[in-house]
């Protein structure tokens, strides 16, 4: 069955309208390899990206349209964190090919090498980093109970801290490394307002929380349950650093992963792991509201957005790595000296740009000139420029 995402670019004399048929996010399969992918972080302008599976880890440099190999040694990789230059790297894994505890591992030049760190082998959850890439923080789970280490040297040395001993799964760091946020399994949410030193409950119910996520500042928090095993439940959000929680209107679900922009207004939910399956929902007033995406129905483990929130990423356990920017696959561009462009995303590989002037016919034919990419857009210039009705759409081959 073929796919189509279709835009009508309708010029009448000299009057380029454009119609959508559909708002919010628009999300397209990259041209990276099928993979048990866990994990994706973005630098803040959202070009270069690190995604984590088993049992490598991937690196892209332009937004997601190409994706290298990189010489990371084969792990169960389970999560990512990037520096907001996208330079400095983190990727902590659940397990090595043997079966055994996971390592830690760094990278200081955007993933083309890495290194192990002294970090101890630990069924590793969740890693998070501050914007310069100097504070790390890492939270596992073992056969005691959890721990949590932080790194204030980039990965080079770690320290287990004082914090409770649970089965964490998911933590999240302000920009500044500052404020921390740590969610485990049965266990209320902690925060933490100086660097981990010290830690306090909140009041939130012990559920099976699966991801948290920050604001800049660390002043907006957003918190969910379920993805572990086959667990489901709310989302919470927190607008003073922690010290106070609301249950959002978020349905109730198996929620893997959390991202947010610096600001914490722009947020994506992401339903997955386990046994489960669901949608990618986005919110663009800090929670208060959740939509649906177009993101088709899948086990979604991971989900990332630009600083901006205008660049979203997510990897799909056993299937993809999708791409989405805010507004529409299919845009009409015009140029300072009158040309007009159709453009569409350059990370939606597979796609053929098709004509037709009458929407009542099935007359729609391949245009057959290649797209040039600007700005991570394929761009094509509409030679002769549109007279009458002229409608366009994209078929993927």
């Amino acid at each position: 069955m073929r796919t189509y995402l279709f835009l009508a670019l309708a010029a009448s004399g000299g009057l380029l309208t454009v119609f959508h048929p559909a708002l919010g996010q628009n999300w397209m399969v990259t041209s990276s390899s099928t993979n048990r992918w866990y994990s994706i972080a973005p630098s803040a302008d959202g070009t270069k990206l690190v995604a984590v599976g088993n049992p490598s880890i991937y690196t892209s440099s332009d937004s997601g349209t190409t994706w290298m190999l990189s010489s990371a040694p084969p792990n169960l990789w389970i999560s990512v964190a990037s520096s907001g230059d996208g330079t400095k790297l983190v990727a902590a894994a659940h397990s090595n090919p043997s079966g055994n505890l996971g390592p830690i591992y760094t990278s200081t030049n955007s993933g083309a090498t890495w290194t192990l760190t002294s970090a101890p082998n630990y069924l590793w959850n969740s890693v998070a980093s501050s914007a310069d890439g100097t504070k790390l923080v890492a939270v596992g789970a073992t056969m005691g109970g959890g721990g949590i280490h932080l790194s204030t040297d980039s990965g080079i040395t770690w320290t287990l801290i004082s914090a409770p001993r649970l089965a964490w799964t998911g933590v999240a760091s302000s920009a500044d490394g500052t404020k921390l946020a740590a969610v485990g399994i049965l266990g209320p949410i902690y925060t933490s307002t100086d660097s981990g030193a010290t830690w306090r409950s909140n009041s939130t119910p012990s559920l099976d929380w699966s991801c948290v996520v920050s604001s800049a500042d660390g002043t907006k928090l957003v918190a969910a349950v379920g993805g572990v095993g086959d667990s489901t439940g709310p989302i919470y959000r927190s607008s003073n650093s922690g010290a106070t929680w609301t249950r959002t209107s978020a349905p109730i679900d198996g929620w893997s992963s959390l991202a947010s922009s610096a600001d914490g207004t722009k947020l994506l939910a992401a339903v997955g792991r386990g046994h489960l399956s669901g949608l990618v929902y986005f919110s663009s007033d800090s929670g208060t509201t959740w939509t649906p995406s177009n993101a088709p129905w899948d086990t979604w483990n991971s989900v990332a957005m630009s600083s901006d929130g205008t660049k979203c990423v997510a990897v799909v356990l056993n299937g993809g790595i999708y791409a989405s920017a805010p507004g529409h696959a299919l845009s009409a561009l015009t140029s300072s000296d009158g040309r007009m462009f159709v453009a569409w995303p350059s990370f939606a590989p597979g796609f053929r740009l098709q004509h037709n002037s009458d929407l009542t016919t099935t007359n729609w034919t391949d245009v057959t000139s290649a797209p040039t990419v600007t700005n991570l857009q394929n761009q094509l210039i509409l030679v002769p420029a549109p007279t009458g009705n002229n409608f366009y759409r994209l078929r993927r081959l």
